[in-house]
């Protein structure tokens, strides 16, 4: 039973004014954003290991000495301990504006190509994991690749794996 004096509930979610202008990320800055994060992904994960491996295999042996196992160890959590830092703060940067760490960085962020907010779904899904698998097949994954990279030069701005998730890449 309702309580007939209980006030209204409904459902509530931003709704992007349609009389404001949607700015398209600058091509270089896209470009910029995307090394930043290879670089911020290969300072939290491989080069930890690279150390790891220089320093306790350093002498060139690969003889199991406890030595070198516990270096190892040291070796695995830091790079366990990177790439758990790297997941949980692009998840959480993605989660909250659809921007991984280095669009943060940079002022840029990914939105439907209506302007709408972009879920944790569609973007994990449709425009990385699809575009990984496509981009490893054989043959058709070079050519992927390619086109890919060269649809940013379209008006639109839009990579392939934008257009398979309905994306566009803003500034924030």
């Amino acid at each position: 039973m309702t309580n007939p004096y209980a006030p209204p509930r409904s459902m509530v979610t931003d709704v992007r004014d349609p009389a404001a202008e949607i700015v398209l990320a600058e091509r270089g800055t896209r470009l910029g954003a995307a090394m930043l994060d290879g670089i911020i992904f290969s300072a939290l994960v491989y080069l930890p290991l690279f150390f790891i491996f220089r320093i306790g295999l350093g002498s060139g042996s690969l003889v199991s000495t406890p030595q070198n196992s516990t270096v190892l160890i040291i070796g695995a959590v830091l790079t366990l301990g990177g790439f758990g830092a790297w997941c949980w703060f692009t998840i959480k940067y993605v989660m909250a504006n659809g921007q991984s760490i280095a669009k943060r960085l940079l002022g840029i962020k990914v939105v439907r190509s209506d302007g709408t907010a972009v879920s944790f779904g569609r973007l994990f899904w449709l425009r990385n994991v699809l575009s990984s698998f496509i981009g490893v097949v054989p043959l058709l994954g070079v050519v992927y690749t390619l086109a890919d990279i060269l649809f940013i030069f379209a008006a639109s701005r839009q990579c392939l794996h934008d257009k398979l998730a309905d994306t566009i890449v803003v500034i924030a």
